[in-house]
C-alpha cells in the first residue's frame, strides 16, 4: 500500500512544486506510546521528510503491553513488552534526525546538515525521596510574628463625603483662607477710603438718609415679640428642611385624617406645619407694619438709598462701623437687607414652598405645566442658604457694633435718641441668652419622640 506525498511550493523562482512527485510505502500503525527512533529509509536516502515521532507526555516511556497481556511471552520482558528494547529503554535514548528545510544560500545545501541529535522526547529520570540538605546557611529568616497578620485597620467614620479628620482640615484650612480674605479686603478698603474721591464721597453720603416726616421713633414691643417668633420659626424650618433632604429612609410617616390624603414622612409634616406657623406670624408682622407705619424704616423711600448703602457697605469693609442710631434709623444697607428678606426673600420661599407641598393640586395639568416642580427646587434650597447667611451676617453685626444697645432695641423696646443712652444695660443680652436656650431646646426636641404625640393630634402615624 502506497500514497503520494502532500507538495508544496517550489523551492526556485518558476520551479516544480517541491517535494517530486513521488509515492511512498505506507506502514503498519506503532503502538500507543513507542518512539521511532531508527531511521527510515527516506532518511538514509537524504529525504527531507522528518520521521513520525509517537509520544504522549510521560506515557511516551511506557509501551503498550502486547497481544498476551503484561505476564506473557511478550510481557514485561518480551520484545514487545514494556521492558523491551524499543520500550523505556528506546524512549531514553537514541537520536532522531532533523527535518531540513531550504538552503540558506543559493544553490546550497538545505539546511540544517544532514546529522542526527538526541531524541527530544527521551524521558529524564526524577530523583525520589527527600531533597540533599543546602550547602550553604540560609541568611533570612522570617520574623516571631510573620504567621501573624495583623488586622486591617477600621475604616474611619465618615461625617458625609468627609471623616472627622478630614473636616477638621478642611475648616482649618477654610478659616485660614477667609482670614486672609477679609483681611486683604480691609486693607484694600482702607486705601481706597484715604484717597481724596472716596473720602469726598463719605462724607456726602455718610450712609443713611432722613426718612419721611411722620416716622415712628424706636421700636415697639410687639416687633421684638415677632422678632423672637421669626428667629426661632425660621430655625426650626431650616434644621426640618435639612432633615427631609437627608432622610432617604424615614422612621415615622404621617397620614392626614380626610379620605384620600397622601401619607408623608414625619420630617416632612413638622416642616411643613413649621412653615404655617411662619406665615402666620409673617401675615401679622407685615400688617402690623403697615399699621404702626413701621414700614417706612425698612422700605426705601429715596434712591438715595443706593449711594448711602454703597458708603455703608464701605465703612463695614474698613471696619470703621457706621455711626447710626438705631432706635432712630437703620442705615441704608440695613434698610436693603431688611427689606429684601420680607418682601424678597419670605415670598420666594412660601410661592416655591406651596409647590412643593402636599396643598398643591396634583391633577391640575395645566398649572403643573405653567409651574413645573423643578423651578420649585431651584429657587427653594439657595433662598434657605440665603437666609442662612442673613442669619450668621446679621448676628455677627449686632454683636459687633454695639452689642447692649442692639439688644435692649431689640428685646426690651428700650431705647432712646441718644446712643449711649442705654450702652451699659445688660437686660436685653439677658433675654437674647435666653431666647437662645429656647431655640436650643427646640432643636433638641424636634425628635420622633417628641414629634409623634404632637403630630397624633392631627392625623395617623405610622411607622410604613
Amino acid at each position: 500500500m502506497s500514497a503520494t506525498l502532500r507538495r508544496g511550493l517550489p523551492r526556485v523562482p518558476g520551479g516544480e512544486p517541491w517535494p517530486p512527485p513521488a509515492e511512498r510505502p505506507v506502514t503498519a500503525p506503532h503502538a500507543p506510546g513507542r518512539l521511532i527512533t531508527e531511521p527510515s529509509a527516506d532518511l538514509a536516502a537524504g529525504s527531507s521528510t522528518a520521521p513520525v515521532v509517537e509520544a504522549r507526555g510521560r506515557a511516551g516511556a511506557k509501551a503498550a503491553p502486547g497481544p498476551s497481556g503484561a505476564g506473557g511471552p511478550s510481557g514485561a520482558g518480551g520484545p514487545s513488552g514494556a521492558g523491551g528494547p524499543s520500550g523505556a529503554r528506546g524512549a531514553r535514548g537514541g537520536t532522531v534526525r532533523v527535518r531540513r528545510g531550504l538552503p540558506r544560500v543559493a544553490g546550497g545545501d538545505p539546511w540544517p546538515p544532514d546529522a542526527a541529535v538526541p531524541n527530544p522526547t527521551a524521558v529524564v529520570g526524577i530523583p525520589s525521596g527527600p531533597r540533599a540538605p543546602l550547602g550553604f546557611r540560609p541568611t533570612v529568616f522570617p520574623g516571631r510574628a510573620a504567621s501573624v497578620r495583623p488586622d486591617p485597620p477600621a475604616e474611619p467614620r465618615r461625617l458625609g463625603p468627609f471623616t472627622r479628620v478630614q473636616w477638621i482640615g478642611a475648616l482649618a484650612v477654610t478659616g485660614v483662607a477667609l482670614v486672609f480674605a477679609v483681611g486683604m479686603i480691609v486693607l484694600a478698603t482702607r486705601w481706597l477710603l484715604s484717597t481724596e474721591p472716596l473720602q469726598s464721597f463719605v462724607a456726602t453720603y455718610p450712609g443713611e438718609y432722613p426718612l419721611p416726616e411722620g416716622a415712628p421713633v424706636g421700636l415697639p414691643a410687639w416687633l421684638g415679640w415677632q422678632h423672637f417668633l421669626n428667629a426661632f420659626f425660621l430655625l426650626l424650618i431650616i434644621r426640618s428642611g435639612l432633615q427631609v433632604r437627608r432622610d432617604k429612609r424615614p422612621s415615622a410617616f404621617w397620614t392626614p385624617r380626610r379620605p384620600g390624603a397622601r401619607k408623608m414622612s414625619l420630617a416632612l409634616w413638622f416642616h411643613q406645619a413649621l412653615d404655617v406657623l411662619w406665615v402666620a406670624n409673617g401675615i401679622v408682622f407685615v400688617v402690623l407694619l403697615f399699621a404702626t407705619g413701621q414700614w417706612m424704616r425698612i422700605v426705601p423711600t429715596s434712591w438715595d438709598v443706593v449711594p448711602h448703602a454703597v458708603s455703608a457697605a464701605l465703612q463695614y469693609a474698613s471696619l470703621e462701623w457706621p455711626t447710626e442710631n438705631g432706635w432712630v434709623n437703620y442705615n441704608s444697607l440695613q434698610q436693603l437687607a431688611y427689606f429684601a428678606v420680607t418682601f424678597v426673600a419670605a415670598p420666594l420661599a412660601i410661592v416655591s414652598g406651596v409647590r412643593m407641598s402636599a396643598v398643591w393640586p396634583r391633577r391640575a395639568a395645566a398649572l403643573n405645566r405653567a409651574y413645573p416642580v423643578e423651578w420649585a427646587r431651584r429657587v427653594h434650597f439657595p433662598v434657605m442658604l440665603f437666609f442662612v447667611g442673613f442669619i450668621v451676617v446679621h448676628v455677627a453685626l449686632v454683636l459687633a457694633t454695639g452689642a447692649l444697645r442692639n439688644l435692649n432695641h431689640m428685646y426690651v423696646a428700650r431705647g432712646s435718641t441718644d446712643p449711649g443712652a442705654v450702652a451699659a444695660d445688660a437686660t436685653g443680652f439677658w433675654i437674647f441668652v435666653a431666647s437662645l436656650a429656647v431655640m436650643a431646646g427646640g432643636w433638641i426636641a424636634a425628635r420622633p419622640l417628641v414629634l409623634v404625640p404632637i403630630a397624633r393630634l392631627f392625623g395617623s402615624v405610622s411607622t410604613r
